[in-house]
């Protein structure tokens, strides 16, 4: 693995959107951080280099943000047994040629796929982040 170190939200977003262009269609990527980590900004650069136009928001609530079928952004934080993912169909769109973000992994580990992709987050300080892909 490698790492980036970001010393702002900008450049973490910019990073992400680089990281965006070595992405493939069906690629799971799993974004680990703790809260406030900058988990949504690196997935608002992914959707940026994916072309997304939408806004991008944490998917708390919602589970998971469908962006046009490119970019399934999973936030499964709340998600508390793979049964309640299964119920919600969350699994099914690893099968749809989108690229998947899957924040909180952990609590859905059963379901995802054996090939995954890991990005690991880690607040050094403010501003600055520790991105290790």
């Amino acid at each position: 693995m490698a790492v980036f170190i970001s010393n702002s939200q900008a450049e973490t977003e910019k990073f992400a959107e680089g990281y965006a262009k070595t992405l493939k269609p069906y690629d799971v990527v799993l974004l680990d951080g703790d809260m406030g980590a900058g988990k949504t900004h690196f997935a608002k650069g992914i959707a940026k280099g994916l072309g997304v136009q939408e806004e991008v928001t944490s998917p708390t609530y919602a589970y998971m943000n469908d962006y046009d079928g490119v970019l399934f952004h999973y936030d499964c934080y709340r998600i508390e047994s793979v049964e309640q993912a299964e119920s919600l169909g969350l699994a099914d769109y690893f099968d749809m040629g989108g690229i998947c973000l899957v924040e909180w992994s952990q609590n859905i580990a059963p379901l995802l796929p054996k090939r995954v992709k890991r990005v690991i987050i880690k607040k050094i300080d403010e501003n600055t982040r520790e991105i290790e892909y």
